[in-house]
């Protein structure tokens, strides 16, 4: 175990430049520090050791409240990338202020797509849409995009930058190059792209030398991810031709893609599906097929995020709203819901918001839950685990394996210092609980640059002890303000 859990313990997670860089563009955006801040919370704030880089979560009683979610990080980035194609301009509103939409937010910057920032509302932006392929703004020269550890920057950058003319290279941080992205640069090929990633990882760098594109058909495997379908689907309306997408084995994460596909008709477009989603589909994007701008769109709040809430209201007994996705939702993560109420909690839905309480009679049972169309949130499931009546078993997560950090074997390490008894397997886990459920205290929670590990870890504290966050900041990926808003409905033991 320390093996594997040295490997995946990033050289990033303790890069001093990292953090000031993220501090910097916070308080730039009026958040001070990412991680926590004193003013603004009703109920509690969290301690940092900023020598350390450290947050002290403390004993939390109850969760009770309610929280208005930030914009969907896919959603944002999706948006963007789709308005930045449309003909006519488009506002974004809502849309999520964290690492992942900076990163895409300064790659349209770099290919000169004009994005007007909104001086009065730091959520919204207006994007003068191409009407067509993004080409680059130095034809004669490579053009270089930094995109962190921003999967859902990368990949839909690295097949719609193939429809245009230019040469690109795109990288990121060392993890990033550890992600895999060759199922992807094999599909763009057989669409007849001239791209490539490094060889002898299947990872980026992608290097791209464009030159427009005449449709066609590719067969991949989605199987590791779905952001490689969604990525091609998003960038087939701007090519010259019929576009056929053809998945060969099968489709992980569906509800993603159908996401994908929604926004897409927003803007415009309709894809024909051929065949069963929970089987191997195939997607045709006609030629006449294009984008038009919808003149504004409302980015729905973040359901990966509202799991964190659901979970703590779960665990201790408290009654939480989260408004901005509920029934109404095209996210899939808010199936998350349902297997708290499988666990025992009681569930409200409304259109725009889900309510989460439990009656303190009821105790939480353990769980056995297919999660392959909830794989992020199904991290806030392994810490709810370590408060259930049984063993939790958590299934169809190989997909952990390949996100912002080796998630199962992360996962594992930091139940076990709970005091729970973790069983691996390649894309499933047992999680027995800790004797009584009492997990450990003072345990230092490594978060490996990720920040859902972060979040779905802060949960442990609600088992009313001690819980400190290393790298806090790193929830600027996708939820800078994580910190205050979990203090403002938590009621110290």
């Amino acid at each position: 175990m320390q093996n594997g859990r040295s490997s995946i313990v990033l050289e990033a997670s303790k890069n001093k430049e990292k953090i000031a860089s993220r501090s910097k563009w916070a308080e730039a955006r009026g958040y001070g520090d990412v991680a926590a801040s004193e003013d603004g919370a009703t109920g509690m704030s969290f301690a940092k050791d900023e020598e350390k880089n450290q947050l002290t979560v403390t004993p939390i009683k109850s969760l009770d409240g309610t929280v208005t979610l930030p914009g969907s990080k896919s959603l944002s980035n999706r948006c963007l990338l789709l308005a930045a194609l449309s003909d006519g301009n488009t506002r974004v509103e809502n849309l999520l202020e964290s690492d992942d939409i900076r990163y895409m937010l300064e790659a349209l910057d770099t290919l000169k797509v004009p994005v007007e920032r909104d001086a009065d509302d730091k959520t919204a932006v207006t994007v003068t849409g191409q009407a067509g392929p993004i080409d680059s703004p130095t034809p004669e020269e490579s053009l270089e995009l930094f995109l962190g550890n921003a999967g859902t920057a990368m990949r839909p950058l690295a097949a719609a930058l193939c429809m245009g003319k230019g040469k690109f290279v795109l990288d990121g941080v060392p993890r990033m190059r550890e992600r895999p992205i060759a199922d992807l640069i094999d599909g763009l090929k057989q669409l007849g792209a001239d791209v490539s990633c490094v060889e002898e990882t299947g990872c980026p760098p992608v290097t791209i030398n464009a030159n427009g594109l005449n449709g066609g058909t590719a067969s991949i495997s989605g199987k590791m991810s779905s952001q490689f379908l969604s990525s091609l689907l998003m960038a087939s309306p701007v090519v010259d031709g019929d576009v056929t997408i053809a998945i060969k084995d099968e489709l992980i994460s569906a509800p993603y893609v159908s996401l994908t596909i929604g926004l897409m008709k927003k803007f415009g477009v309709n894809v024909k599906i051929e065949g069963d989603m929970d089987g191997t589909p195939s997607f045709i994007i006609g030629s006449d097929e294009k984008y038009t701008s919808p003149e504004s769109i409302l980015v729905e709040g973040d359901a990966s995020s509202a799991s964190y809430f659901l979970a703590g209201a779960a665990i201790t007994g408290g009654t939480v709203t989260v408004r901005g996705c509920g029934s109404e939702s095209v996210q899939g993560d808010v199936a998350f819901a349902d297997v708290m109420e499988q666990m025992g909690a009681t569930v409200t839905w409304a259109p725009e918001s889900i309510t989460v309480t439990r009656d303190p009679n009821t105790r939480l049972k353990g769980v056995d839950v297919d999660c392959g169309k909830i794989p992020d949130a199904a991290m806030t499931l392994a810490v709810a685990a370590l408060f259930a009546e049984g063993p939790t078993t958590i299934r169809n997560v190989y997909s952990w394996r390949l996100k912002e950090t080796e998630r199962m074997k992360a996962i594992v390490a930091e139940c076990t210092k709970l005091g729970a008894t973790v069983e691996e397997f390649e894309d499933y886990c047992i999680i027995h609980p800790p004797a009584d459920n009492k997990v450990n205290d003072n345990v230092v929670i490594e978060t490996y640059d990720d920040h859902r590990m972060a979040m779905t870890f802060s949960l442990a504290a609600c088992g009313g002890v001690n819980v400190i966050i290393d790298d806090p900041g790193c929830t600027a990926k996708t939820f800078p303000t994580y910190f205050e808003m979990l203090g403002s409905i938590a009621s110290a033991n």
